[in-house]
């Protein structure tokens, strides 16, 4: 597992560590909108991404998807080590968003790993941190904005530095909770006021400053 011994903090291990980890991660490739995890699954390991990136979601009674988190390369998901640490079944669902690599590390070498390594009880207590806040910022953005508004800043938080936002409109229904066909209607609203232009599968940011504008309500 080269690629995942290159990234923070596998490479800041002991030689030990990386003994272990070469003995106990495996790889595993995910293809796009396919299940990774689904809620109620036993989690077998600590799951980091390589490349790619992984949306955990939940799932409403009336079938709509509501995203939680994402989790990018060199991060780890900590539902699974939450269901790892404490023997608990995977409370959300996970799937790939795009093609995307994933190394899983069996519990028991992971649990090794956290007792001796400060690289990995580092990488443990931060991905701890970094989900409180990305789950704050989705509920506090939940309450306070209108759906237009979290469509708007959902655009400018994912899009491309090229103002390349490559979701169909299903994936954004899916993140923001809510159907395709209001998506479908938001955007169109988008794109006659001239804030963003379609492609198939992608939306291309025509004037960010009316986004912005958009979503502060001016």
């Amino acid at each position: 597992m080269q690629e995942l011994e290159a990234l923070s903090p596998f490479r800041e291990m002991s030689a030990a560590g990386k003994e272990l980890l070469r003995k106990g991660a495996v790889g595993r490739h995910c293809a796009p909108a396919r299940p990774v995890l689904h809620k109620g699954q036993r989690v077998s390991g600590a799951y980091f991404v390589v490349s790619g990136r992984l949306r955990v979601y939940s799932l409403a009674p009336d079938g709509n998807e509501a995203t939680l988190y994402f989790i990018d390369p060199g991060e780890t998901c900590v539902f699974a080590l939450n269901s790892l640490f404490n023997d608990l079944l995977y409370p959300a669902w996970v799937e790939a968003e795009s093609e995307t690599h994933v190394a899983l590390i069996p519990g028991a070498v992971f649990r090794e790993l956290f007792s001796r390594e400060a690289a990995i009880q580092d990488v443990t207590v931060r991905a701890l941190s970094t989900l409180v806040f990305r789950l704050m910022a989705e509920l506090e953005e939940i309450h306070s904005y209108k759906l237009e508004q979290r469509l708007a800043n959902l655009i400018l938080v994912h899009a491309s530095a090229e103002g390349t936002l490559r979701m169909t409109q299903q994936q954004i229904a899916c993140h923001l909770g809510t159907t395709r066909e209001v998506v479908a209607r938001l955007i169109r609203e988008l794109v006659a006021a001239g804030y963003v232009q379609t492609g198939r599968g992608v939306l291309r940011v025509r004037n960010g400053e009316g986004l912005a504008r958009l979503i502060g309500g001016i």
